[in-house]
């Protein structure tokens, strides 16, 4: 239910309306580049914070056993921002900027915390299938909020309210109240995994001076748990060209002549593709395995890539929406899973705060890749070719995790745990 709460702030705040927002209203009287500049600094700038605080955030959660507590303060962080985005004024970008800067913290830092309560309510056997019905979940949520805040964006009038500027607003709340809402069968249901406290701690030291320790070790132990460590950089390859696709999607689309009706749809296109495929996604792991699953996900993001190069038509574009769909909640959900089954279940939250780091990062390279394609060959359509290099190195990387070694060395530091 947490994918559901919170989806919609990705879906409608981060991809669909808080971007044009911004650069429309928020930011009116500055240069379009600047406003760009502006928006770019404030997503590189949460991202970071987020990043860095990520592991201390995980063992502070696992050191007091405060999962849910520091999610639930943290869903309240991204929450009440959102609301805050709806007292946004004309012009009051630096005040837009700040509030953006903090949902984003209070998302990221929600997430990491959500993810590390998997390991604790599923087998390893039930991991794959638990993770990507969240993401086909959490696609229904924000698919269904993101088509009714469409919908009073454009056509204010007919819901009663002023102008455009008002609905975005409305938008805003609506977010915010779905979140708070629908994160309460989390917090009231699923229960605190218990306390573990490390041989050379005590239950009583400062919770700080504790997870600065434990930071240190868990980066020390996870060159040791190599599977793990495999997998992290095989996602952070993979994942990078994946991100640089959703994030140049819109530019490229623009550059062949896709107008911004066509992108919104093949968006929202993607957002329902998902929800059957994630399930589909889960019970394919379940009979040929979750790596194997990765792979076949990959396969096809090289195909978009390939068919990117020759796009020339709306059809395609949605074509390549499809593809997409089908593909994302899957790779995501899996390599999730994936990873949850290789780490110490009592040190779930410091480890998934490493994934974090991992997940901001990747989408750094891409876009440089992007970038210099584009400079070099003089046109986009061989940068989209160029992200293939991204997926060939991540299932490269992917075919040396060993799962079942990893699943065994991961069990054997449970039991060992005091």
């Amino acid at each position: 239910m947490y994918d559901w709460a919170n989806s919609p702030f990705q879906s409608t705040v981060i991809n669909a309306v808080f971007p044009i927002f911004f650069a429309s209203y928020a930011a009116k009287g500055l240069a379009s580049v600047d406003a760009t500049a502006k928006y770019a600094w404030a997503t590189t700038i949460a991202v970071t914070i987020a990043a860095i605080a990520g592991p201390v955030l995980g063992a502070i959660a696992d050191f007091k056993a405060w999962k849910k507590r520091l999610l639930a303060i943290f869903m309240l962080v991204g929450v009440v921002a959102v609301l805050l985005m709806a007292t946004i004024q004309e012009g009051a970008w630096m005040m837009a900027l700040a509030i953006f800067i903090l949902a984003n913290i209070g998302d990221r830092m929600s997430w990491i915390l959500y993810d590390s309560l998997l390991p604790h309510i599923a087998a390893n056997d039930e991991m794959d299938r638990a993770s990507t019905a969240a993401y086909a979940i959490g696609y229904i949520g924000g698919g269904i909020l993101l088509l009714l805040n469409l919908a009073w964006i454009m056509r204010p009038e007919a819901f009663g309210m002023r102008d455009t500027v008002m609905a975005t607003k409305v938008s805003f709340v609506s977010v915010a109240v779905w979140w708070l809402l629908f994160s309460f069968p989390l917090l009231r249901r699923v229960p605190e995994p218990p306390r573990v406290v490390e041989a050379d701690e005590t239950r009583n030291e400062p919770a700080f001076r504790a997870a600065f320790g434990r930071v240190g070790d868990t980066f020390r132990e996870l060159r040791s748990f190599r599977n793990a460590f495999l997998m992290l950089v095989a996602f952070l390859l993979y994942n990078d060209g994946i991100q640089t696709m959703i994030r140049m999607a819109a530019v490229y689309g623009a550059e062949v002549g896709i107008d911004s009706n066509a992108q919104i749809a093949a968006f929202v296109l993607v957002q329902f593709v998902g929800v059957p495929f994630s399930f589909v996604f889960g019970m394919l792991a379940g009979r040929i395995g979750a790596k194997p699953a990765i792979f076949l996900s990959v396969l096809v993001y090289t195909i978009v890539s390939i068919i990117g190069y020759f796009l020339a038509t709306v059809l395609q574009f949605f074509v390549l929406a499809f593809l997409v769909g089908t593909v994302q909640g899957g790779s995501q959900a899996l390599s999730r899973s994936l990873f949850a089954r290789m780490i110490p279940r009592h040190k779930s939250s410091e480890y998934f705060g490493f994934f974090s780091i991992f997940e901001k990062f990747s989408g750094i390279a891409g876009p440089l890749v992007f970038a210099a394609s584009i400079s070099l060959f003089g046109n986009s359509r061989a940068a989209v070719l160029s992200v293939i290099v991204f997926f060939i190195a991540g299932a490269a990387v992917l075919t040396r995790v060993n799962v079942r070694e990893g699943e065994a060395q991961a069990a054997a530091a449970s039991l060992q745990a005091p």
